[in-house]
């Protein structure tokens, strides 16, 4: 697959409110998640339902979501990031209409099925910042865009509590699909489309078979409590999920354009990146679950803090802004030392902030302390996340790859709601028969996040450096001769070579900046030795294309500091027909 980037495809380019609009867009997804949050325990009353059947209404909304988002990062690619943002938005503005106008549980179901598909609009939010955004401004507005899940969730937890608590319930779903038509019509006039495409066509097989092992795996997850840890279903749906993904994946293995580039994401530095982002989704929700049931139980319990619904999410605000403020922290830290030591660093302030939550839990300001030290920590590795898969993949795969990492995000959401359950649950006390949550479970629940963490911090020490994976190299003769010539050069210099080995003389090969945007081109010598310089250091795709033969891109990064970097290219052998190459 390549990326095919022109300068401007729409005539315009993107303003100053693009980063805005588009973290806009992520405030109105986590608005969307957290909607219904401080009405889970009357949803049975409010849809005369069996306790156990309305959680689906939650269940619908997670479970759709997991299996949007890698599929509209990967259509976003295809055919256009803004496209794919906008018909996310429009679906969410559909079912939360269908869930305002109904108090049907099956209905209800339907519509919050639907408000899943919003979940698209993080990864394609992400992409089109590195389609259209300058260098200097990217890290931060990644950042942001990343932040916006937590910053959407701290700030609509208070403002759906007031609205719940003097309204019918109803309400909460008509502002969503208010603030969902905003963000359509802010996209529309602010965000230019993507000059970023890939080559191929949708995965279709690929899509359900991702679609099925998805469902297949968080739907136990998500009900395991409900069924039994250790019961028939769950542990034949977790076995079915498992037969599933293998069949999948060896059929994406098999494909010249899959959904999800699987040995792409086999690589270091993705796979390790996903793997962390699993733990950071678990860290994120632990807080979410527990301060509210802590700050709103009864002081009569004798460590309940006595809060009204809103009192509460007004103190579990400062996650979400702390999270929003760090932005333009993380820009600098990343910067500097890179988004490794950024994520490890955002790892270590999560884990100082469970650690000291396990002794602040007597007082509502210690609440208050907890959230914003985690929103510090959460914040920076959550922005962190998606500058390493950015780093990581070609420009054509950006869609689809942030996609893959908020699906790892929203599995550990998952993971998270559906452990800390089950421990709250097994810990409650029997008050008249209602279950109350004990401190004992509280606390059982700030260890197993500190647990997470330590494991994404050993997942982050394992991220790669910059990639300089070993190449062939040209004959001590010609490479004399290139140190000579390019002793100076700051850049990527190597050889174009064929399916066999053999050198392709006359490739062009094209430098593609973050952006899209082409920063350099050449063509290859007689032996396929090629040199490109770079503008400055970062991390850019290297593309190369001959006569007769398949194209090829390799992501690569410069550190800045040092002379050239080895990269060779290796060309497919299929031949493509009618292909010209000309300086």
């Amino acid at each position: 697959m390549t990326s095919t980037p022109t300068d401007q495809p729409s005539g315009r380019a993107p303003s100053a409110a693009l980063v805005p609009v588009l973290a806009f867009a992520g405030i109105v997804v986590a608005v969307m998640q957290t909607l219904l949050v401080p009405v889970i325990k009357d949803l049975p009353q409010l849809l005369d339902s069996a306790p156990g059947d309305a959680t689906w209404v939650l269940t619908s909304t997670l479970l759709s979501g997991a299996v949007a988002t890698p599929i509209m990062g990967r259509l976003g690619d295809l055919y256009g990031k803004r496209r794919m943002l906008v018909a996310s938005l429009a679906v969410m503005v559909a079912g939360a209409l269908v869930s305002a106008v109904t108090s049907e549980l099956a209905t209800m179901i339907v519509g919050r099925t639907l408000q899943g598909f919003a979940m698209g609009a993080i990864p394609l939010g992400i992409g089109l910042m590195r389609d259209l955004l300058p260098r200097e401004r990217l890290g931060s507005a990644m950042a942001l865009m990343s932040s916006s899940i937590g910053v959407g969730g701290g700030l609509a937890l208070p403002a759906a509590a007031l609205v719940a608590q003097h309204t019918d319930f109803h309400a909460l779903f008509y502002g969503a699909a208010g603030l969902g038509v905003l963000s359509i019509v802010l996209t529309l006039v602010v965000v230019p489309e993507s000059p970023t495409r890939a080559e191929g066509t949708f995965d279709l097989p690929g899509a359900l078979g991702l679609s099925a092992g998805l469902v297949l795996f968080l739907l136990p997850i998500t009900k395991g409590g409900d069924w039994g840890w250790a019961s028939g279903t769950t542990l034949g749906l977790f076995a079915a999920s498992a037969a599933v993904l293998v069949l999948w994946g060896l059929y994406e293995l098999r494909l010249q354009a899959p959904l999800v580039d699987l040995r792409t994401t086999a690589r270091p530095a993705v796979l390790f990146t996903n793997l962390a982002s699993i733990m950071v989704g678990v860290a994120f929700y632990v807080v979410s679950l527990v301060l509210p049931q802590l700050l709103q139980l009864p002081r009569s319990t004798g460590y309940g803090l006595g809060q009204s619904m809103v009192v509460a999410g007004l103190l579990v605000a400062p996650l979400g802004l702390t999270m929003m403020f760090t932005a333009p922290v993380y820009a600098r830290l990343s910067a500097k030392y890179g988004p490794k030591v950024t994520l490890i660093l955002g790892l270590l302030i999560i884990a100082v902030g469970y650690g000291a939550g396990l002794g602040l839990m007597s007082a509502a300001w210690q609440s208050l302390v907890i959230a914003v030290v985690l929103g510090a920590g959460i914040g920076l590795a959550y922005s962190s996340l998606p500058a390493l898969i950015v780093g990581a993949v070609p420009a054509s795969e950006t869609g689809a790859a942030n996609g893959l990492n908020t699906l790892m995000r929203s599995i550990g959401t998952s993971v998270s709601s559906a452990v800390i359950g089950m421990v709250l649950a097994n810990t409650a006390n029997d008050v008249g028969g209602v279950a109350v949550p004990t401190m004992h479970g509280f606390r059982v629940s700030f260890l197993i996040a500190t647990a997470a963490v330590a494991v994404g911090l050993l997942m982050a020490l394992f991220l790669p450096r910059p990639n300089r994976a070993p190449q062939l190299r040209a004959s001590s003769e010609e490479e004399a001769n290139l140190e000579r010539a390019e002793r100076a050069l700051r850049g990527f210099r190597g050889r174009v070579l064929g399916a066999d080995g053999t050198p392709v003389a006359h490739a062009r090969v094209t430098l593609i900046d973050r952006s899209g945007r082409q920063a350099g081109a050449t063509l290859s010598a007689a032996d396929g030795g090629y040199t490109l310089a770079v503008p400055e250091q970062g991390a850019y795709v290297v593309a190369a294309r001959a006569a007769g033969h398949g194209p090829h891109d390799a992501p690569a990064t410069h550190a800045g500091d040092e002379g050239p970097v080895d990269l060779d290219l290796s060309l497919p052998g299929d031949t493509v027909s009618g292909d010209t190459v000309s300086a």
